[in-house]
């Protein structure tokens, strides 16, 4: 049991039911006759820590890294909720992929209004390969000034920088150094973009939660196609299973779509 606000339950409830038997993303459900308003009470949870994780061998930790990265980004695009504590203390892992997750009192909700944006500029940038779009994506969303006197192509250096795993398809590794590499890339203040540059509001979060997501991996040295697996996420491409535990995902979303009919 453990302190927590109103919201936080209703995001543990929310991402619980969504996942409800899905093959390797566990949400534990809340105990709500041991609840309060002021003190929640979840479900026992096993699994071994991160630090257990790195011993195991390559082929699980990469499991447990799509688990990771498919929670992170079904949330956003078919919840439109981002758990903004993305760190290896909030993971419980599992042979085969399962991955429980804990600790859901930094989570975002975003409009239908605020998604668009976001699935804007990922469209334009890794599905059109249309660097202006990308750049215009940006200036709508006050990202980037309207204006700015800047080449589309260092803007893209700069701000494309969380999509470069998923730009083209093929299995990529992960490094620790890459996602060094992406902060350094990031918040390198003396890039000529930095100036014109800024985070709305409704995506702060949202660079905590990118950078946090490449730090696990990095850890993990993950490796896999992840643009195959985006393409099976993103609502514009929605593409086939693009590995076993996308089949298994595939399968337990049918199954729901008809207990829903």
């Amino acid at each position: 049991m453990r302190n927590l606000t109103t919201g936080e339950a209703a995001s543990q409830r929310l991402l619980a039911a969504h996942y409800d038997g899905h093959p390797t993303i566990v949400i534990p459900g809340i105990i709500s006759e041991l609840s309060t308003r002021r003190l929640l009470t979840s479900e026992l949870s096993g699994g071994v820590r991160f630090a257990e994780l790195a011993t195991w061998p390559q082929h699980e930790r990469d499991l447990a890294a799509e688990t990771i990265y498919r929670f992170v980004f079904r949330s956003l695009y078919k919840v439109r909720a981002f758990n903004g504590d993305p760190h290896p203390g909030n993971y419980l892992f599992h042979r085969g992929g399962k991955v429980t997750f804990l600790d859901f009192g930094l989570v975002r909700h975003f409009t239908p209004a605020e998604l668009q944006p976001l699935l804007r500029m990922a469209c334009t940038i890794c599905f059109d390969h249309a660097p202006e779009a990308f750049r215009a994506s940006l200036e709508n969303a006050g990202f980037l000034r309207s204006g700015a006197p800047l080449s589309t192509q260092a803007i893209i250096e700069h701000l494309a920088v969380f999509y470069d795993t998923i730009r083209e398809p093929g299995s990529l590794t992960i490094t620790s150094d890459y996602a060094s590499s992406v902060v350094r890339r990031f918040f390198d203040l003396r890039s000529p973009v930095a100036g014109y540059i800024s985070v709305p509001r409704p995506y702060v979060i949202l660079q905590r939660i990118n950078l946090g997501l490449f730090a696990v991996l990095g850890e993990l040295s993950a490796t896999a196609d992840w643009r195959a697996i985006s393409e099976e996420i993103w609502p514009f491409t929605q593409g086939p299973a693009a590995t076993p535990m996308g089949e298994a995902e595939a399968a337990w979303q049918a199954r729901r779509q008809a207990a829903a009919a």
